[in-house]
């Protein structure tokens, strides 16, 4: 970029970068945040644990929900979708009424291994008011499910997301894994999005959901959403659809969750999921990449080779980072100050999404999530 081209590209480019961080800031005053100590709650909740080779979590997880305080009409369904690992007989060993354990069964023409399993665990549930699902790997704090339980019902809401605290240990995941809760507290207008019918402004975490059941029966379930890579946004999106409401709320307080351990893992998370997340096309995946390096990488890099304007950017793009860090339980300090590095990170692991998506190589945990595709690579299901 030559300095003619630079004095009113990186600028107009920091100004992005400077209402970015400046609607990330409002964003954060209208998150949702659970009450606590929460208030008790009469409704019955059903939790449900979808599993596949979780032996070393399920316990854990299983314990946590069982310690709920303020949910005396509590039960737990969890589904094991096909696990080799002994993760069935961990469950069974447990001795409390309030665990049901249920084979997921062969998958169905269409249906990933989630959504599948989500959708027994509903059917196992029965008459219930509130819905719960829960994956294996995150921690609830004792308060956990009454607290969320009573954000949907403060809000009126027919789906609340409440994030959970993502714990990070290597450099990899310190840099990558804070992109989720920042990408949407910055660009999603989190009001608007509460009952705005439209796809692009939703966003789920299908680590922990919490519905009320008939506005999740209303949507059709897990069904319209059932080869859907992402399906807790998509489910959303099928709520929505119905007449229905739903957001991401905060629930740094109430969950933990380390989502991938190390960079292999990391790779192959995103991997698989990075394409749909971003729209589902090249033509999605380039804009955002495009948009993501222009505002947060530019102006750094012009900064560099001394525009002003480019440290402004860079500095709003910290800062930015730092204020959705804080609000959603994160490492603000020095991780922000990376930032640049983060996003190229990103573009790194949305082109190797896309290509192996268009490919037929998207697999998790020994399946093709290429449902439907012809000639996609099809590992046997265990």
């Amino acid at each position: 970029m030559t300095r003619t081209a630079g004095s009113r590209v990186v600028p107009a480019l920091a100004g992005l970068s400077v209402l970015a961080a400046a609607h990330a800031a409002l964003n954060v005053r209208l998150l949702h945040r659970p009450p606590l100590p929460a208030p008790p709650t009469g409704a019955r909740v059903t939790v449900v644990v979808p599993v596949r080779d979780e032996r070393e979590h399920v316990l854990a997880c299983l314990d946590a929900v069982l310690a709920q305080q303020g949910v005396p009409r509590l039960a737990v369904v969890v589904v094991d979708d096909g696990s080799s690992d002994g993760t069935a007989d961990l469950v069974r060993g447990l001795d409390d009424p309030r665990v049901s354990l249920l084979p997921a069964g062969p998958l169905p023409p269409g249906w990933l291994g989630k959504p599948h399993a989500c959708a027994v665990g509903r059917a196992a549930a029965g008459d219930t008011d509130v819905l719960v699902f829960l994956d294996a790997d995150v921690r609830l704090d004792s308060q956990a499910v009454a607290a969320a339980v009573a954000l949907l019902a403060g809000t009126g809401l027919d789906l609340v997301s409440p994030w959970p605290r993502q714990l990070t240990g290597s450099a990899a995941e310190r840099l990558v894994q804070p992109l989720q809760q920042w990408l949407w507290g910055t660009l999603l207008p989190l009001r608007a999005a509460e009952r705005s019918p439209r796809p692009s402004l939703a966003a789920a975490n299908g680590q922990f959901l919490v519905c009320r059941a008939d506005g999740y029966d209303r949507a059709g379930g897990h069904a319209p959403v059932r080869g859907a890579v992402i399906e807790d946004v998509t489910l959303l999106r099928a709520v929505k659809r119905a007449g229905g409401s739903g957001v991401v709320v905060d629930g740094s307080s109430l969950a933990s969750c380390r989502m991938y351990q190390g960079w292999p893992a990391v790779r192959e998370g995103y991997t698989k999921s990075l394409w749909a997340a971003v729209g589902g096309s090249p033509v999605s995946s380039a804009a955002a990449g495009v948009l993501l390096t222009a505002v947060w990488v530019v102006p750094p890099v012009a900064a560099l080779a001394g525009h002003r304007s480019g440290l402004v950017g860079y500095a709003a793009g910290v800062l930015n980072r730092v204020v959705v860090a804080r609000a959603t339980g994160g490492r603000a300090w020095p991780d922000a100050l990376a930032h640049p590095l983060s996003v190229l990170a990103f573009d790194v692991l949305l082109v190797r999404s896309l290509r192996a998506h268009r490919a037929g190589r998207l697999t998790w945990r020994g399946r093709s999530l290429d449902v439907g595709r012809p000639g996609a690579s099809s590992p046997p299901a265990r």
